[in-house]
C-alpha cells in the first residue's frame, strides 16, 4: 500500500508489516486496509507526537465519539506505517493540520 498525505509526504506499507499490525498488534483492523488508506489520504486532522517530531498520528471520525488513527514516521520526506488502530480519544500533540 502507498499513499500520499495532506503533509505531502508518501507513507508506504508492505504486506509484512500490514500482517504484524493485523496479526499481532490491531487485529480488529484486519480487513481495514482501505479505512487506513482514506485516513491518510483524507484524514480530519493530523498531530505529530508529543515524544518524537518523526511521528504523525492520522485521525479520521468512523462515527460520533470513534476514529481510526493511523501512526507514521516521516524521514527524509518518506514515510511508513507504524501502526493503526480506532480509539475514543484524539491524543495530545501539536496539531499539524486539519480539515
Amino acid at each position: 500500500m502507498e499513499v500520499v498525505t495532506p503533509l505531502g509526504f508518501r507513507v508506504r506499507v508492505t504486506q509484512s508489516r500490514w500482517e504484524v499490525i493485523i496479526g499481532i498488534k490491531h487485529p480488529v483492523m484486519k480487513g481495514q486496509e482501505r479505512e487506513v488508506l482514506e485516513t491518510l489520504r483524507d484524514p480530519d486532522q493530523i498531530r505529530r507526537s508529543k515524544r518524537d517530531q518523526t511521528v504523525f498520528l492520522f485521525y479520521r471520525a468512523v462515527r460520533p465519539g470513534r476514529w481510526t488513527c493511523v501512526v507514521t514516521r516521516r524521514l527524509n520526506d518518506e514515510g511508513f506505517l507504524v501502526t493503526a488502530y480506532p480509539t475514543d480519544a484524539i491524543k495530545q500533540g501539536e496539531q499539524v493540520w486539519s480539515r
